[in-house]
């Protein structure tokens, strides 16, 4: 029996020594072992943002006291000299802390981009922060202002100032600028072009071509005139009137999204039941009438 035993731990030291100079285990140790080194990298560089981010919550933190001391302070009628280097010395930390922070940010920023961890929670922590920094920056701008207006001069932050003056008008043409963009993306979303026409007019125009006795007519082929479409905003109209008292639909959209209704006139409306679902192919919309 012992004999035995001792041959079964020989073989079994025998086969883990096999399994572990095997190929496939070792294929298996690395990518484990690499799979530790990028877990601990992972941890590491999470670490890393949240350190900075709390930094600059701490700053923002510091700022809003600093901001309370100079309002609280501005309000108090006459200054003296010691409330007046207080002040300077407010400014002075707002003014150096701002500039600090939005390097972080900004490599934070870059960080965040190039990194495998994606975080939408790290992203929105982000830009809230850079929020805060925006509006603290427009508020020391408005409050040397004010200070000069006392007669409080603080040269050491004319240069900053100037300098956060233009990251304010930035800003200012970059929210401009960035509005002007989405308002001129949302116009183009929801604009559409329809027009109607007779079957000749429409033929002249190249917006249909073909069509007979053995032939369908084929609609917005090669090089039609666009200048002969009307634009309108797909929210705002929904019903067009065509003066006619015939007409039939010559451009694809889905069935049951539209229909023809007749006016007091017994003139036909072209009237779009599900806006969605019928500009959905496409935002051409040809009517042949008469």
């Amino acid at each position: 029996m012992k004999n035995v035993l001792l041959i079964c731990i020989s073989l079994s030291t025998v086969l883990i020594s096999c399994v572990q100079n095997s190929p496939e285990y070792k294929q298996m140790k690395a990518e484990n072992d690499s799979l530790k080194l990028e877990n601990v990298r992972y941890v590491s560089e999470i670490n890393d943002m949240l350190s900075v981010l709390n930094d600059i919550e701490a700053d923002i933190q510091s700022i809003r006291d600093a901001e309370n001391y100079l309002n609280i302070q501005q309000q108090g009628g006459e200054l003296t000299p010691n409330v007046k280097e207080q002040i300077k010395s407010n400014m002075q930390l707002i003014g150096e802390t701002l500039k600090k922070n939005r390097a972080q940010l900004g490599q934070l920023e870059e960080k965040l981009k190039n990194s495998q961890f994606q975080s939408e929670a790290l992203k929105k922590t982000i830009n809230r922060l850079s929020s805060e920094l925006d509006r603290k920056t427009t508020m020391i701008v408005t409050l040397q202002e004010d200070l000069a207006k006392k007669d409080i001069r603080i040269q050491e932050l004319d240069l900053q100032v100037n300098s956060l003056k233009e990251d304010v008008e930035g800003l200012s043409l970059t929210t401009t600028a960035q509005s002007e963009t989405l308002k001129e993306q949302d116009k183009t979303l929801h604009t559409a072009y329809y027009c109607f026409g007779t079957s000749k007019e429409l033929k002249i125009q190249k917006i249909l071509s073909g069509g007979g006795l053995f032939s369908k007519s084929k609609v917005l082929q090669g090089d039609f005139n666009r200048d002969y479409f009307i634009a309108v905003d797909i929210r705002e109209v929904t019903e067009i009137p065509l003066f006619a008292g015939k007409a039939s639909l010559k451009s694809n959209h889905p069935a049951g999204t539209y229909e023809f209704v007749k006016d007091e006139d017994r003139n036909l409306i072209f009237k779009i039941t599900d806006v969605k679902e019928f500009w959905s192919l496409g935002k051409y919309l040809v009517i042949e009438v008469g």
